[in-house]
Parts: structure tokens; sequence; C-alpha cells
């Protein structure tokens, strides 16, 4: 049972995020095209994550009240809505609107790591989340590049369109292949809470406060990096929004490399807690240095691309797999799913900020980015000596 759901989860994950992934290399270059400024482009990519800081914690609790796999078919289920309207959004509200219902539905990654919470042991998840993390990862490969030569050949219409065919085939898969792990269902889940009490409430912990706040200001730094640096290598590196595509698949390469493979392997060598550390301190390292790459050595870039994506790899199943280990077990669903609603505010103010101070000057999203995160490398430190 074990390995089929693992099995089934990586398809699922890996669907979504090409879907997602094909988006991502023409999104601020299209919003543009209908009339958009830099600070609307960053505006766009807080409409999806304020919607899912919203509701993530909601879908969470539901899966730990009625089951996981549900929640997990009417996510995916909105999300193909959400793709067929993309492809016909020829006016900026729509396009913010298709933004907005993807994010409301985007509950598969805290499903996803709730279903392994339910059939993997502890010792284990860390690896567990790392292949999840993999298919994530691999999304990325597929998704950028095939969506920057869609979108050369036939245009927004077509990678929507491809976008929701992948939706059906991920719908289809989950629901024919995908049982149901939750042995005991908790009546005591909230349906509908509010994420900032739930945030509160779990700040109590000092170990998952710190863990809420590290999650935070790593994915503020990578939100950032992530809407503005299509515009930083269209203009200023003079990238077509293919090879953007191609860029980004890189980045998706390195996921799948580390987490898909040398994640177990690097636990067992460091330790989660020493795994924190070092994440922290490559994102941080490789956001401070993107923009300062000559733009006749594109190299240079891939270089702090590749300290940023190995950071990232770190730390998203370390994250989780500490909190997992904190969380009691009837509620493995709902601290996954607030941990989601903190990256997804990450989201909501990463973007919104990325894209007004590029209008400023183009180095200084990566410049702060980077400098706060180096900041909270000091809290991992901290929750390092504190766990031993």
């Amino acid at each position: 049972m074990k390995n089929k759901a693992l099995a089934v989860l990586f398809l699922t994950i890996f669907l979504d995020l090409m879907g997602f992934g094909l988006i991502i290399p023409i999104l601020p270059t299209y919003a543009k095209t209908l009339g958009a400024t830099d600070a609307m482009v960053g505006l766009l990519g807080t409409s999806f994550s304020i919607m899912q800081f919203m509701f993530a914690s909601f879908w969470g609790g539901l899966s730990d009240r009625y089951g996981r796999r549900p929640i997990m078919l009417i996510s995916i289920a909105i999300m193909i809505v959400a793709y067929v309207l993309f492809a016909n959004a020829t006016v900026l509200w729509l396009l913010f609107a298709t933004r907005m219902l993807k994010g409301f539905g985007a509950a598969n990654l805290s499903v996803a790591q709730a279903y392994i919470s339910d059939v993997v042991p502890k010792e284990n998840r860390t690896k567990a989340f790392g292949i999840i993390g993999a298919a994530f990862g691999l999304g990325f490969i597929f998704g950028p590049s095939i969506g920057g030569v869609l979108n050369e050949y036939y245009g927004v219409q077509g990678v929507g369109y491809f976008a929701a065919a992948l939706g059906v085939v991920n719908l289809l898969s989950a629901y024919f292949f995908l049982g149901e792990t939750l042995q005991v269902k908790s009546d005591k889940a909230i349906l509908f809470p509010n994420p900032f009490k739930d945030i509160i409430r779990f700040r109590s912990i000092y170990e998952v406060n710190a863990l809420f706040t590290i999650n935070f200001v790593y994915i503020l730094g990578f939100s950032m990096m992530q809407i503005t640096s299509t515009l930083l290598w269209a203009e200023h590196f003079g990238l077509s929004e293919m090879h953007i595509g191609y860029t980004f698949a890189y980045i998706g390469l390195l996921a799948v490399i580390i987490q898909g493979g040398l994640i177990g392997q690097f636990n067992k060598w460091f330790g989660e807690r020493n795994l924190l550390v070092f994440g922290t301190i490559l994102v941080a390292v490789g956001l401070f240095t993107m923009p300062f790459a000559p733009t006749d050595r594109f190299y240079f870039e891939l270089l702090s691309l590749t300290l940023l994506s190995f950071g990232n790899a770190l730390l998203t199943p370390t994250v989780s797999t500490l909190l997992t280990t904190l969380a009691p077990e009837d509620a493995q669903g709902k601290i996954l799913g607030t941990n989601q609603s903190v990256g997804s505010l990450a989201r909501v103010v990463g973007p919104a900020i990325g894209g007004l101070v590029y209008g400023w000057h183009y180095t200084y999203p990566y410049v702060l980015s980077g400098s706060i995160t180096l900041i909270v490398s000091v809290l991992a430190i901290r929750l390092r000596r504190k766990m031993y």
C-alpha cells in the first residue's frame, strides 16, 4: 500500500507541477502584453498566493475530517477549470481571476504530504518527502521548457489547453489508482479556520515557530526571484521565453537529482537539523549573487541558480519532516496545511515586494531577499542547537 500510494502521489504531483510550470516562463511577459506594469506583475503572483494562503489550512483540515482522496480529486478538478480559463484570458482582469481560482484549489501538496504522514514511519519521511519533491522538480523540468515551446508555436491558448489536458490525465489517474490512507478521521478538525489563528496556535511550540519562520523567509526570497527572474533574464540577459523555460527546467533538474536521489543520503550523513542550516545559507548566497552575473556570461547566473536550487531542495523536505515529528498524529494534515499557509503568505508578500522593487532597480529583489535569508540562517543554527 505504501509503495503504491507513493507512486501515485509522485505522478499526481508531477502532472500538477508540470501544468503549473507550463505557465511560469510566459506569465510575466504575457501580463505585460495585456498592459501590466512591473508592480502589477508582482500582484499577479500575489493573487494566486493569497487564495492559497486563505484556503490551504482549510483543505488540510478537510482532509483530516473526510479523508485525503476526495480533497485531492476536488483540487485537481478546480485546476482543470482554471487552466481552461487561462487559455481564454485575453484581458488582464480575467488573467487575475484564473490565478485566484488556481490558488483556491491548490491543495495537492499539503494533502500529498498528509498522505505520506499516514503511511510512512517518521524515520523515513525525509526520504519520502524527497521523492515528492523530486516529482515537484521533474514537473519543473518538463513544464517550463514545454511551455516555452508551446507558446512559441501555439500561443497562450495552446499552453492553457495543454495544461488542462494534463489535469484531466491527473484526475483520472488519482480517481482510479489513489486509495484512501487516513485510518482515523478527526471530527475535531475545523473546516473553516482562520489561517492566522492556526499559525498563532502552533507558534506556541518554539521549534514549530522557528520552522514556520524559516519556511516563510526562504519561500519569500524564492518567490521574489521567481516572479522577477523572467523579466531579469529577458530584459538584461536577452533570453527568449523558450530559453527562459529551459532555465527553469535546469532548476527542476537539480531538484530531481537532490530530492529524488541524494536527500536520503544527505540526511543520514548530516541529519535534518544540519541540512536546515546548509539550506538557508545556500539559498541566501544564490539569491544575492543572481543579478550580478555578467550579461555575456550566463553560466555565472547558472552557478547562482545551482546554489539556490540546491538549498531549496534541502529545505523543502527537511522542514516538512521536522514538522511532522513535532505534530500530534491527529493533526498531521493540519500542521502541514498550516505550513503551506505560511508558505502561501510568503508568496503573497514576496511577488508584490519583488515586482515593486524590481521597478526601482533590477538588483533590489535579490539583494533584499538574499540578505533576509542570510539573517534567518542564524535562527536555523539556534534551532539546530536546541533540538540536539
